[in-house]
Formats: C-alpha cells, structure tokens, sequence
C-alpha cells in the first residue's frame, strides 16, 4: 500500500457569504495522479489553491508528509510551500519570455534566490545536468537558447512543466493541463505525466475526459463544492450522479 503524500480533512473555504468549498475529505497517496474534474464553479481550482497556500482554510485542514515530516499546509505561506516540495502550474503558462528556455529553467532549479542572482551565475554542474535532463524530458533541448516566444502554446505548456520537475517537487498541482492542445499534444502530455508519475504524485484539474482516461490513477467528482463520488475513470463514468449533473453534459 502506498504511503498517503496529502491528506485533505473537512476543508471549506469561503468568500464572504459564499461556501466554495464544503467539508471536503480525500487522501492522495504517493505516485499517484489524481484528477479533479466536475461542472464549472465546483471548486476544483479553489480547493488546488488552498493546497498551494493561495487560498485560505475557513475550516479543516491540509496535511502534507514529505521525508517523515509532517506539515499542516493552512499554517505555511505560500512561497514556503514550494520550498517544501510542492510545485503548482496555473491554467496559463506563467514563463519569462523575456529570457531564454534554458534561463527559464536555471531560474526554476535555483530556490531561495531572486531573479539576478540566479541568472548568469554559474550553477553547480549537478543542476546544470538536471537542467539538460528535463529539457530532453519536455523535448526543448534543441530550443534552449531561444525565447519562449518561439514555443507554440503546447510547448509552452510543457516548459512550465519542465520548470516545475527541475525543482524536484513531491507533489505536483496542474490547472488545466492540456486546454487549447490539439490531440498529438495532449497524447504527448499524458506521455509526460506517466513519466513523472513515478517520480512524484499528481493532482489534476481537467475537462477533457478522454485525456483523464488516459492518465488518471483516481478521479474525485466535485460538485457544488463537495465530494459527489471518487473512484476509477471507470467507476465515476457509470456513476449515475455524475453522469446527470457532469458527464451527461459533455463536461463543460
């Protein structure tokens, strides 16, 4: 049995007067990719916000165990919980285009420095091999001089992707992975996934079904910002709730 990596214990999370998020309860364990999926405004993102510390608890709590170490992720600030081993990536690519891929990539690899001192320094040659590794990885090794500029929005996608496993994250948060992809990159971006699944667990906000069958080792329905069912791909397919109040609308 694999050991849980996050624990997430009667979270809600609410704006003003409005429950986003309601006593949600789910363990994600190690080398796992799980997904999120659910009608807009289910609080999917919501609730992969308050993983990443950009969102706050109104009740509960989000456990992370990391190395034999446990962490209550509500009581750590935000950039501190990247340094603790948990990467997000937003909807949108969030690169520098104004610096190389390669640049990107060194600035990813380097914590606790700001963008000058982590640029044009020379970095360790263990990080530059790390660097070179997952530029192979995400299939931008040959672009690396050049500027995100060049990179089509899939490849985009993939840098960010790159800039977070040159980090070492245990735990991986993606919003939305695959939207605007065509098929190829989307097939290619499940390839990834698999790949990086063996290094870390993942959690998934997504629409796309076919890509979730593809990739996903566990599925958490949300809906009306609780839990409607988790199971399979399989499971929550035939699942008759989910089918009236999600899957039987052609997602969204």
């Amino acid at each position: 049995m694999a050991n849980p990596i996050l624990q997430i214990k009667n979270a809600s999370i609410t704006f003003g007067d409005f429950k986003a998020v309601k006593n949600v309860s789910t363990t994600v364990y190690d080398n796992e990719i799980r997904f999120l999926i659910g009608p807009n405004g289910a609080g999917k993102t919501t609730l992969l916000d308050a993983i990443c510390g950009k969102n706050k608890l109104s009740s509960g709590n989000i456990v992370y165990y990391n190395d034999g170490q446990e962490y209550n992720l509500p009581k750590i600030k935000e950039n501190k919980i990247v340094n603790i081993g948990v990467g997000r990536k937003f909807q949108a690519p969030s690169v520098f285009s104004g610096i190389t891929i390669y640049e990107n990539m060194e600035l990813a690899a380097v914590t606790n420095r700001g963008l000058m001192a982590s640029i044009g320094n020379k970095l360790p040659a263990e990080i530059r091999e790390r660097i070179d590794e997952q530029l192979q990885f995400i299939g931008l090794y040959e672009l690396r001089n050049e500027y995100p500029t060049v990179l089509s929005h899939g490849q985009k996608q993939w840098l960010e992707i790159g800039m977070l496993c040159v980090s070492k994250p245990r735990l991986m948060l993606l919003d939305e992975p695959v939207a605007g992809m065509g098929r190829r990159e989307t097939q290619r971006t499940a390839e990834l996934l698999k790949i990086i699944q063996k290094e870390c667990a993942v959690i998934v906000v997504e629409h796309d079904m076919q890509f979730v069958r593809e990739v996903a080792s566990w599925v958490t329905v949300l809906h009306d910002g609780e839990i409607l069912c988790e199971g399979t791909m399989d499971e929550v397919q035939n699942n008759q709730q989910v089918i009236d109040v999600y899957l039987g609308r052609g997602g969204e």
